[in-house]
């Protein structure tokens, strides 16, 4: 879509929108509001938000028609920066996020990894060439809530200069509505044809809504073949399906990038993940438990070999978490498993698993050789190296919005296969299947708050102003709790950015309830003091980073001891500063893999406050 009109125009464009309400302008779908505004928590979008007459008129909507506690997520997307700005200027004072983003790819909304009851396209579809709509469509229906509502107002009646002048083609309803049918979507047409507001007498316009009834993907029909139809030569197809499920349900920052193709857009994600999941998910299944995952009595599988995963038996499976360090033979040892991974999972369960009746891939590997080396800091740019993993941002999102009835069916089928080989036969009774249940429970980060507390005592030692709670900002003298500011109940993270000093009794109170947005932002302050001087504070941060991803190497007994408790000291600051970001920027929506900024990051922990509302529905505090 052209902004250069826009940007020349914005004076007149603006005030030309400004001087109609949104009523007026919408008067013929506004009788779908009021089932919106019953939503609990409810997020609209407005693409080609303008001059931002419409999201002002629908926060204000949202405050008055709400009921009591709910939440509201609204967000403009505007290509043309200069009405960008003006509908900033508009908004001030409002809940409106703005974002200069366009059709056909979304690119920074999608990034968000947030889904909408409502989204609106107000006189923006005829700017979208036609041979775009049909991926535009694809990705708008992408970020509905099941149930949620498209509403696309079509322009006729344009002449072909302005047409040149302003990038606009041709529209009709019957495109529009085959379209949203190949989707899944159905399509009500919001009354007969309206004449232009601004008393254009050429030019009419038609509404149509569109809205998602279930998951509307096709996802679900896939994800159950593969789990439970299709064959399976051993566990495989279930791990990688699990894998997936795990990084979308809780790395939702693991997306590299979305890219376009012909059947439909794809989400891209570090390969090294894909493997370091797949190591973590088998490590205890294997190592410990013993079991076979394959049909014959041959303990090894193809990506377990003696110069790798045979080397790290005595690792577990917490070991194989962002923000941990190998060094030395371990070190080695891990890039040669993750090579040995990769390789498997690109020729077992990504060449087998094809869409039903066909012989159609559904997953690709974009693999890479990475020499070993003696050091090994697990965070995504590290894991960028083996390559990229490719997988339909429909599946992908399926994954991420209900995981929690999709992997009670995986590890079901699994434990079924299992207790099927032969090799563990004396599970075969349904009796003892129980077990299998236990040892495929994803281990979660344990529920430690040792560390935090640690560097609390530390920090507040040297400056004992800083001993106060986040929450209430109340002085913590000798009473504190260490606190998860997302629920770990919740969602299991015990990432360092999420874990928080505060006043013993608010902690009673919040429990395991959700941090309402405005206590978020209400704390902001308090909580980027704590991260800054707790994680973030060091004497010279750029030398200690740079210390630590050099030469420096435990145990080498050439390196005088001087030097190797300077290194060291210096490897300790820089590991910190990366591992606080390395598990931020994977955890928390919409950062890039080499983000250093805490309010990027406070912005994405807003972000994921509301997908935890959403899809948990969680109680709030």
């Amino acid at each position: 879509m052209s902004s250069e009109y826009y940007n020349k125009q914005v004076k007149s464009v603006s005030e030309q929108y400004l001087s109609l309400s949104f009523e007026d302008v919408h008067a013929s779908w506004l009788h779908h509001l009021p089932a919106i505004w019953e939503k609990t928590n409810l997020a609209i979008l407005d693409v080609g938000a303008g001059a931002g007459r419409d999201v002002k008129r629908m926060a204000e909507l949202a405050v008055a028609e709400q009921p009591e506690g709910s939440t509201c997520q609204i967000y403009g997307a505007e290509p043309s920066e200069a009405l960008l700005k003006v509908g900033q200027q508009t908004t001030a004072g409002h809940n409106v996020n703005w974002l200069q983003d366009s059709l056909p790819s979304l690119d920074k909304i999608t990034s968000l990894e947030v889904s909408f009851d409502l989204i609106l396209l107000s006189a923006v579809w005829m700017h979208v060439p036609p041979s775009k709509r049909n991926r535009a469509l694809r990705k708008l229906t992408n970020l509905l809530k099941p149930g949620g509502k498209i509403v696309i107002s079509l322009k006729f009646g344009m002449t072909v200069s302005e047409q040149q002048e302003r990038s606009m083609f041709d529209v009709s309803v019957e495109e529009l509505e085959h379209l949203a049918q190949t989707l899944g979507l159905f399509s009500t047409l919001a009354g007969s044809a309206d004449k232009d507001k601004l008393g254009r007498d050429a030019v009419y316009w038609q509404t149509l809504v569109l809205q998602l009834p279930d998951d509307g993907t096709g996802a679900f029909p896939f994800i159950r073949h593969v789990a439970i139809n299709d064959h399976k030569s051993g566990t495989h197809k279930l791990a990688l399906l699990r894998v997936l499920l795990r990084i979308a349900d809780g790395h939702p920052g693991a997306v590299l990038r979305r890219e376009s193709s012909p059947n439909g857009d794809r989400v891209i994600l570090p390969m090294g993940l894909v493997a370091l999941y797949w190591c973590h998910q088998y490590k205890e299944l294997i190592d410990t438990h013993q079991l076979y995952q394959t049909p014959n009595e041959r303990p090894n599988m193809g990506f377990m070999k003696e110069n790798g995963w045979h080397k790290l038996t005595h690792r577990t499976a917490a070991d194989y978490r962002i923000g941990n360090l190998f060094l030395g033979e371990d070190a080695i040892s891990l890039h040669r498993a993750l090579s040995a991974a990769v390789i498997n999972i690109k020729k077992m369960p990504c060449n087998r698993i094809t869409l039903p009746n066909s012989n159609q891939t559904i997953f690709e590997v974009d693999n890479k050789a990475v020499r070993a080396k003696d050091s090994l800091f697990l965070d995504l740019q590290t894991l960028e190296q083996w390559g990229e993993f490719s997988l339909p941002e429909s599946t992908w999102l399926a994954f991420n919005r209900y995981a929690c009835w999709i992997e009670p069916v995986l590890v079901s089928e699994w434990v079924k296969i299992m207790a099927g080989y032969t090799g563990n036969q004396q599970y075969a009774a349904p009796k003892s299947q129980y077990y299998l249940q236990q040892a495929l429970l994803w281990l979660e980060p344990k529920r430690s708050t040792g560390e935090v507390r640690t560097r609390f005592e530390q920090v507040t030692q040297q400056s004992p102003e800083l001993a106060q709670c986040v929450w209430s900002a109340k002085s913590l003298k000798r009473k504190y709790d260490i606190d998860h500011s997302m629920p770990f109940a919740r969602w299991p993270n015990n990432d360092l950015w999420n874990l928080l000093p505060t006043d013993s009794k608010i902690n009673n109170q919040k429990s395991d309830k959700l941090p309402s947005e405005q206590k978020l932002k209400e704390a902001k302050e308090r909580i980027q003091s704590w991260w800054q001087q707790a994680w973030l504070q060091t004497t010279d941060q750029k030398l200690a980073v740079r210390e630590q991803s050099a030469s420096y190497r435990i145990g080498r007994s050439e390196t005088s001891s001087k030097v190797a408790e300077s290194s060291l000291e210096g490897w300790q600051q820089g590991n910190q500063i990366k591992r606080f970001f390395a598990e931020a920027n994977i955890a928390l929506p919409g950062l890039s893999s080499n983000n250093e900024s805490i309010d990027d990051l406070f912005e994405a922990l807003i972000l994921q406050r509301g997908r935890l509302k959403e899809m948990q529905q969680l109680k709030e505090w």
